[in-house]
């Protein structure tokens, strides 16, 4: 695939998709569109979703109609679980919001970046420095990277986790200078030692007092500084627009963008980077505008990225809820993901999760198998209110190999070998149980396929 990544021409693989013969808009491609911009889409919402078209459907997730009552009870739950001061039930309301929000894209894009400024409650063990935070990347998710960024550097839990709560001229601390550069906005190799050492005379006297940021003017060093091709007297606010205006740091965020929304690998070349790149600096660094020519693009819904990525734990188990319209307890769901390596507001280090090829070996593939199975034989999960049975009726699907039909083309991306198929209509026949125990023990069969694991 990396061979064939050099040869797309950039300028065909961003335009605007076109459905052709070979590859019609179908129901197979609006649900690969709503995987990557959200988590899942159920039946009822594939079957619109065909009936306009796909720039139609980009549009509509980038900008969605919402129910403002059921936007405001979701806000008003995660203020409730702050009452309870626990980091770990903030990982539940969110799962929760993800599962019952109108604004899939917004929920996706902010797990992004949740992962690209990640920072742990496992350390900073503060249940509203956290929700502060995640409502900081909500906020700014779709918007100004710029503004996020200068937000993100005062943030508190931020400050916290890199050990910058007191930041002194006679002991400037460099671990967030060096993430600033390393993993928010230029990548390696495009900065140096010295460049760190000088910036974090930059960050003196930014400290936080009682959950919040202050800044020490009697800790901070006025002396000239020198990084990046610039010298001058500079404060960190200056050497965060410093560090943003480098050409490296449009790059760098429209690479991460790719890998999160196309494909994990291989890493994409510079001619591919570089329309987007420049389009984001021209657009002043707004992120929306480049998510959504991503998502519209030809090469988006072509075989370059259509089942190119691993599901995660969370794409998993709330694309799999979502796209049976299925409804379970948060906090159980919580807990399993955690067990696979993926609780959300947990990163496992300053460089989040690593994703791709590294949410499978062979003992994940047996969790994952397990937490399908939690999820679609549990007493605590309702299919649209109901059980499995009357949701596959619903949708006018009865006979086995009608449900397999059904099943595969929600859940999976990629087609399955004709043998698979064959051995899940026969399982639909002959497995034990009722109807509903029939269709779940479908579904458990179809979340040990490799072709289920992809998105």
């Amino acid at each position: 695939m990396a061979a064939g990544l050099k040869h797309i021409d950039p300028a065909w693989a961003w335009s605007p998709f076109e459905p052709d013969k070979n590859r019609p808009w179908n129901i197979r491609l609006a649900a690969h569109l709503y995987r990557r911009a959200g988590f899942a889409a159920n039946s009822h919402e594939l079957e619109e979703a065909v009936r306009k078209t796909p720039a139609e459907v980009v549009r509509q997730l980038t900008n969605p109609e919402k129910d403002k009552a059921a936007e405001q009870d979701l806000d008003d739950l995660g203020k409730a679980i702050l009452a309870r001061r626990s980091p770990q039930s903030l990982s539940a309301w969110w799962l929760y919001r993800m599962l019952h929000t109108q604004d899939q894209l917004l929920e996706k894009t902010t797990l992004f970046w949740h992962g690209h400024f990640a920072t742990s409650a496992a350390k900073v063990d503060d249940a509203k420095a956290m929700m502060d935070q995640h409502e900081l990347l909500r906020r700014n998710a779709m918007g100004d990277f710029k503004k996020m960024v200068h937000a993100i550097s005062r943030d508190p839990a931020m400050l916290i986790y890199l050990d910058s709560t007191e930041n002194k001229k006679t002991q400037p601390n460099e671990n967030y200078a060096r993430e600033l550069m390393e993993l928010f906005c230029l990548g390696l190799g495009n900065y140096t030692e010295k460049d760190i050492q000088e910036i974090a005379r930059c960050f003196t006297g930014w400290e936080v007092r009682r959950g919040k940021f202050v800044f020490n003017k009697y800790q901070h060093d006025k002396g000239e500084k020198a990084f990046l091709g610039r010298r001058g007297r500079f404060g960190g606010e200056d050497a965060i627009r410093i560090v943003v205006a480098q050409d490296a740091a449009p790059r760098f965020i429209v690479e991460k963008l790719i890998r999160y929304f196309v494909f994990d690998e291989p890493r994409p070349p510079a001619a591919l980077i570089e329309p987007l790149a420049r389009e984001l600096r021209e657009n002043e660094f707004n992120i929306g505008p480049t998510v959504a020519r991503i998502l519209n693009s030809q090469l988006f819904f072509s075989g370059h990225s259509v089942g190119r990525k691993v599901k995660s734990p969370v794409e998993l188990s709330v694309g799999l809820l979502r796209a049976l319209e299925a409804r379970t307890n948060a906090f159980e769901l919580s807990e399993a993901v955690s067990q696979l390596g993926h609780s959300p507001f947990f990163p496992p280090n300053v460089k989040g999760w690593d994703g791709g090829r590294t949410w499978i070996n062979s003992s994940t593939l047996l969790g994952r198998a397990n937490l399908v199975r939690t999820l679609v034989a549990g007493d605590n999960t309702n299919f649209a209110g109901g059980d499995l049975e009357s949701q596959a009726k619903r949708h006018g699907v009865s006979q086995p190999n009608e449900v397999v039909h059904w099943l595969l083309e929600l859940l999976v991306a990629v087609d399955v070998p004709g043998s698979a198929r064959n051995a899940l209509i026969d399982l639909g026949k002959s497995a034990s149980g009722t109807a509903s125990q029939k269709i779940a023990k479908v579904i458990q069969a179809i979340s040990t396929l490799p072709e289920f694991q992809l998105c």
